[in-house]
């Protein structure tokens, strides 16, 4: 990454937060907040690894620098760096922003640094995740995961085709909200209730592909007695993949995801999940800069949440549930690899 000569109180600042695990794109001098006309954007994302975040990332500094705004960009080490996002929102105070946008790895791990930078003026928008209560922070950006994962369950439940579900779940970071909103929804459009009888088992990856892997290897050893798999994000859904093809599998069950990565929508074309929902970061990123812009200029602020959509992504659509292919799939995914 590029780094921009800092003065010495910068560079302490970047100091600290480097060894926080967090990582700095650019940095800036000066307080001021709005009437300036100049917007300087703050971003603190969960990870700086994560393909998503790595999309809204970049989405955010190209909407930036199209828009005349300063940017600059932290990170915590893993998904569920609580204490990594609070330093970096004070780093981001220090540096002089006048919008911080996040998404937030815990919906309330954060809401006293949140609270900190508003009473300093600042406008604070989540972005991907709701904060608790919502109105912690300004306005938010974001995909309904609860509807996210609703589409996914409604079409787990067409695609068995009147068949009981024998599922197995692979959820995320236990306790997060978005984990928390898409197992809710993803329940409610399959039909269930958690405890249900035909939930075979669950197992919490915390996003990662690895430790997905391991739970889906660990859940088999209990039943092989199968025929569908929700996955939390496209990450897991592979992992989860790959521990069921070392069974022989794969080709009994149906895997769903969310996510819409370009990774994920080829991985429907190939067949290793019969569906992905899409997110748009990009879309969020691109919001969250405009406002910071306006407020900027203006001292306008958004408000509300604000629902960014969500698109089932399956090459074998079903009746009653909306969905676009893979090739219109592959158009319209983040993360590289068209």
């Amino acid at each position: 990454m590029r780094h921009r000569s800092l003065t010495a109180l910068a560079l302490a600042a970047a100091v600290a937060v480097s060894t926080a695990g967090c990582t700095v794109e650019r940095h800036w001098g000066g307080s001021s907040r709005t009437g300036s006309g100049k917007a300087k954007v703050g971003l603190v994302t969960k990870t700086d690894t994560n393909p998503y975040f790595v999309e809204l990332r970049s989405a955010a500094a190209a909407a930036a620098k199209a828009n005349g705004a300063d940017f600059s960009a932290l990170a915590g080490q893993f998904d569920g760096d609580n204490d990594g996002q609070v330093r970096a929102i004070e780093n981001l105070m220090q540096q002089g922003v006048n919008t911080i946008l996040i998404t937030p790895s815990s919906s309330t791990g954060v809401l006293k640094a949140i609270k900190d930078a508003r009473d300093a003026g600042i406008l604070v928008i989540a972005l991907d995740t709701a904060t608790e209560p919502p109105d912690a922070v300004d306005a938010t950006f974001a995909t309904d995961n609860f509807a996210a994962g609703e589409q996914q369950g409604a079409y787990v439940k067409a695609a068995l085709k009147g068949a009981d579900p024998k599922l197995l779940m692979v959820d995320g970071t236990a306790g997060s909200s978005v984990d928390t909103q898409r197992h809710g929804g993803f329940l409610k459009g399959i039909g269930l209730k958690d405890g249900a009888p035909e939930i075979k088992g669950h197992t919490n990856a915390n996003g990662d592909q690895s430790l997905a892997q391991q739970g889906m290897e660990n859940l088999l050893q209990r039943t092989t007695d199968l025929n569908a798999v929700y996955t939390m994000n496209e990450p897991m859904g592979r992992g989860a993949y790959a521990a069921l093809k070392a069974r022989g599998l794969n080709n009994q069950l149906v895997v769903g995801s969310i996510d819409g990565g370009c990774e994920g929508v080829q991985n429907v074309k190939n067949g290793q999940f019969a569906v992905t929902v899409m997110q748009f970061p990009r879309k969020m990123a691109e919001q969250g800069v405009l406002a910071a812009v306006e407020y900027a200029k203006t001292g306008k602020k958004p408000s509300g949440f604000v629902n960014t959509g969500s698109t089932a992504i399956t090459d074998h659509p079903m009746p009653g549930v909306p969905s676009k292919d893979t090739a219109w799939g592959l158009q319209n995914c983040w993360g590289g690899g068209k």
